[in-house]
């Protein structure tokens, strides 16, 4: 993917390179989607990962930083009252709703927007917490990686390093 090629010149070389479809299929029953498949080939290159200080992402083959159980929990927060109040669509992962996916390090939740059509492309949004600001990005989940690595402002916390790094949480 010409994408993951561009992100790991940026990021560098991933250290995770998972192969094993199981937990995807797995998650993606529960849930009832099939997760893009850009969002799952960065993910199981890098694995879970804390991208440059800032951005957490999640992998449903790891035992400890699971994406699945990260999804449920955050599901659970959006869907309370007064968190729900913030999100301008529902948390979850029927069509049109917000899936969260990666999370920030000063209060972010990142989501894939679901496509009501199936044919339609996913969409990132990010929901700033402290804030109360949602941003909607019509763009793949690779493309806004891509764009938060350039340092463009698709999330809060403007201040990027000069170079793109990871940290591995496996």
């Amino acid at each position: 993917m010409a994408v993951l090629d561009d992100i790991t010149a940026l990021l560098g070389q991933p250290g995770f390179h998972w192969s094993d479809p199981a937990p995807w299929a797995r998650l993606e029953e529960e849930f009832g989607v099939s997760f893009p498949a850009d969002f799952r080939e960065i993910t199981d290159a890098y694995g879970p990962v804390l991208i440059s200080g800032k951005l957490y992402l999640d992998h449903p083959g790891h035992s400890i930083r699971n994406l699945g159980e990260e999804i449920r929990e955050l599901i659970g927060f959006w869907r309370e009252e007064d968190s729900a109040e913030l999100l301008p669509g529902r948390a979850g992962a029927a069509p049109g709703e917000l899936l969260p996916v990666a999370t920030g390090t000063t209060a972010e939740t990142v989501f894939l927007r679901i496509p009501v059509d199936k044919a339609a492309p996913w969409s990132v949004a990010v929901q700033e917490l402290d804030s109360g600001e949602f941003m909607l990005y019509e763009m793949t989940f690779g493309n806004w990686l891509l764009a938060f690595l350039r340092g463009e402002d698709v999330m809060a916390g403007s201040s990027f390093p000069d170079r793109p790094f990871y940290e591995s949480l496996a």
